[in-house]
């Protein structure tokens, strides 16, 4: 009994760790917070953390992965795409998860100048978010929502990753001070899904045109 609560207990400051740096890295910004400021937080020796990560890099990249795995559950409902809802859901659903990891977005070209496991994760995660996205304009144009060829495709996919990818930033460049607080999560998802697949505009029906405009009305300025 007592070896069973001695292996878990390990394991479980282990996650706590990762819970709080990740509400820290959010909040403040991953280069604005020290291993010291998260030790703080949990109420534990810093020795205690670096027992569990003895870099800071390792707290992210630990963060990262957990994030990679959430996003690789997600990718694949690209595929099933048959309409406009169906991709705003999904546009949706990647942005929710972007959200909960926003830090990394934030802080993207900080992160990866310091961290080459970093840089190497997140080309494939490129690579796969522009697979998902050309899954999702073959699925709308096989279902006729959508018209565009093979050549449209490819650079269209791309455009909509860079947007997804760089979407947050640009929220927080408009306004440092609010952007990225959880009162503004809503406004900001809606937004960045909307501007996704606002890119779809000129291929798409009439009726799925205007179906993505009243999906994005609550998000956007009159």
């Amino acid at each position: 009994m007592a070896s069973s609560k001695t292996t878990k207990a390990p394991r479980r400051t282990a996650e706590r760790i990762l819970e709080v740096s990740l509400d820290l890295f959010n909040r403040y910004g991953e280069p604005n917070v020290s291993t010291t400021l998260i030790s703080a937080e949990m109420g534990i020796s810093p020795g205690n953390l670096y027992y569990h990560y003895p870099a800071k890099d390792e707290l992210i990249n630990a963060l990262f992965d957990r994030y990679e795995k959430a996003l690789n559950e997600i990718l694949p409902a690209a595929d099933g795409a048959r309409n406009v809802e169906d991709a705003w859901l999904f546009c949706h659903m990647l942005f929710e998860l972007i959200w909960s990891y926003r830090f990394l977005y934030r802080d993207l070209n900080d992160l990866l100048s310091k961290n080459r496991r970093l840089e190497t994760q997140v080309q494939f995660v490129l690579k796969n978010k522009a697979r998902a996205m050309h899954g999702l304009l073959d699925g709308l144009a096989r279902c006729g929502a959508a018209r565009l060829d093979s050549a449209e495709a490819a650079p269209l996919a791309t455009s909509m990753v860079v947007v997804v990818t760089y979407w947050l930033s640009f929220e927080y460049v408009r306004d440092p001070r609010h952007a990225l607080e959880a009162e503004a999560a809503a406004a900001s998802m809606g937004r960045g899904a909307f501007h996704a697949l606002a890119l779809l505009m000129p291929h798409l029906d009439e009726a799925s045109r205007a179906h993505l405009r009243t999906l994005a009305a609550a998000y956007l300025p009159a």
